[in-house]
């Protein structure tokens, strides 16, 4: 049942809600617990589904024996303990568990060689800007975006140099040295993983498209912190048309108009519903815990 919550129930009305781009990070985390969520219920319903009745008995001691405050620590079964539907539940379950992590890095691998091969381009087509901390590139298109990762750098083509005023190249850099700094490129390809799990499954057909769009949102929110308004906005503007290698992120794109509207008319925040959705957040978190020490029969 939770797993069918998690997986597609929920998504559906926060996907569109109206609060996420109002709290971004917020409901990045909510998407994060929706998705841990559903892979740690599927696991337990598969080894539900897999493990005898007596096993579970064995497997609910135990994971009661491994908790911080029972006096017994943990101790591994006897291998005479145990029979083959115990394997095979346990290793059904550990599937399920490393599907995700196996996707996130295959999707991680890809995504860093193709960075690294725009990388090396850049070394032969641009030139290092040290005023800006950035890399320029000769193109009459504006656009400004980041490749991140060990070796990040921000790349400036020369036409966003020379539409945008000192204030809005700032508050562009900003944005995207935010980008950088929050690592959020891993939660882009998680979400790009997770989209590759079951596409047909609301959770993970809406994932890749909300967290993208919330990264930008809440890169734009840190840029706010250092620049006013109406310098993002107008730059936001600017470079909408602007293009970027699908390994990098960029400040303008097709949610550039989206974002612009959202920045010059903030609506005000509700703090009790921020403060519910935070705490629904928490108790998503340590759900998957408590479901792996008391959803096993015993």
């Amino acid at each position: 049942m939770l797993a069918i919550l998690a997986g597609a129930v929920l998504p559906l009305p926060l996907a569109r809600s109206r609060w996420s781009h109002q709290a971004p990070r917020l409901a990045i985390a909510t998407w994060t617990v929706l998705a841990g969520v559903f892979t740690v219920a599927s696991a337990l319903t598969v080894l539900q589904l897999l493990l005898p009745y007596r096993s579970s008995h064995r497997l609910a001691d135990g994971l009661e024996d491994c908790l911080p405050w029972t006096p017994r620590g943990c101790a591994a079964p006897g291998a005479g303990s145990l029979v083959p539907a115990d394997f095979l539940a346990a290793l059904g379950a550990t599937a399920v568990l490393l599907l995700p992590v196996a996707l996130f890095l295959r999707q991680a691998i890809h995504a860093r060689r193709r960075r690294s091969r725009h990388a090396e381009l850049l070394h032969f087509i641009g030139r290092t800007e040290s005023r800006l901390g950035a890399t320029v590139l000769d193109h009459p298109t504006p656009a400004i975006y980041c490749l991140p990762g060990r070796t990040s750098r921000v790349v400036v083509s020369t036409g966003a140099l020379r539409v945008l005023t000192g204030a809005q190249l700032d508050a562009v850099l900003h944005h995207e040295r935010a980008h950088i700094t929050g690592r959020h490129h891993l939660l882009t390809v998680g979400a790009q993983a997770a989209a590759h799990i079951f596409p047909a499954l609301p959770l993970f057909r809406h994932i890749q498209d909300a967290v993208p769009l919330l990264l930008e949102m809440a890169a734009d929110d840190r840029a706010l912190r250092r620049c006013s308004r109406e310098a993002l906005a107008t730059a936001l503007y600017a470079m909408a048309a602007g293009q970027a290698p699908q390994p990098a992120m960029a400040a303008g794109g097709p949610s550039a108009v989206l974002r612009v509207r959202r920045i010059l008319t903030p609506e005000a925040g509700h703090p009790v519903l921020q403060g519910l959705l935070t705490t629904a957040a928490a108790i998503g978190a340590v759900t998957p815990l408590v479901m792996a020490c008391c959803s096993i029969p015993g």
